[in-house]
């Protein structure tokens, strides 16, 4: 290995490092509408300051800390409104086969469920569905797209 492509995957690992923790810091600034936040940030919501979705590291779908306190916010607003049932949509980057993607945002899925399930909310009351990269919030093909895209979004069932 050359020390030009050491250099060129170092600074891309920055970058990509440097452009995640930017995204984890960032402050929404919706205006609510009830339950329903209007505007376009990354980051939408369930209820009143309890955010709609989690995110996951590439090709992973074991919780992060930051997820595990979202789905830990999401457990205690769905035992105070113990009539709503939700649906966990497990979502992927454009990267990987469709068949691979699929499989992936189900097993995002199922992990929110699971983690959900250990802080009381019923199986019940979840359901689950992968549609792997066919919904991206962000269509762009870099780092950035890619770690919005690589989430789990829960929603009020019908």
């Amino acid at each position: 290995m050359n020390l030009t492509k050491i250099f060129k995957n170092a600074f891309m690992i920055m970058l990509a490092s440097l452009v995640l923790s930017a995204c984890a810091t960032k402050k929404v600034t919706n205006q609510m509408q009830g339950d329903v936040y209007t505007g376009k940030d990354t980051v939408e919501y369930l209820a009143s300051g309890v955010a709609d979705r989690v995110f996951f590291a590439t090709n992973e779908s074991v919780l992060t800390t930051a997820s595990r306190e979202t789905l830990r916010k999401q457990a205690a607003w769905l035992r105070k409104n113990s009539k709503i049932n939700v649906v966990l949509e497990g979502h992927a980057d454009e990267r990987g086969t469709r068949e691979y993607n699929l499989a992936l945002g189900e097993r995002r899925a199922n992990s929110v469920k699971d983690y959900l399930m250990t802080y009381g909310i019923s199986g019940n009351r979840i359901s689950v569905i992968s549609y792997g990269k066919e919904r991206p919030v962000d269509s762009g093909s870099n780092p950035l797209a890619w770690s919005k895209n690589r989430r789990s979004v829960t929603v009020k069932a019908n």
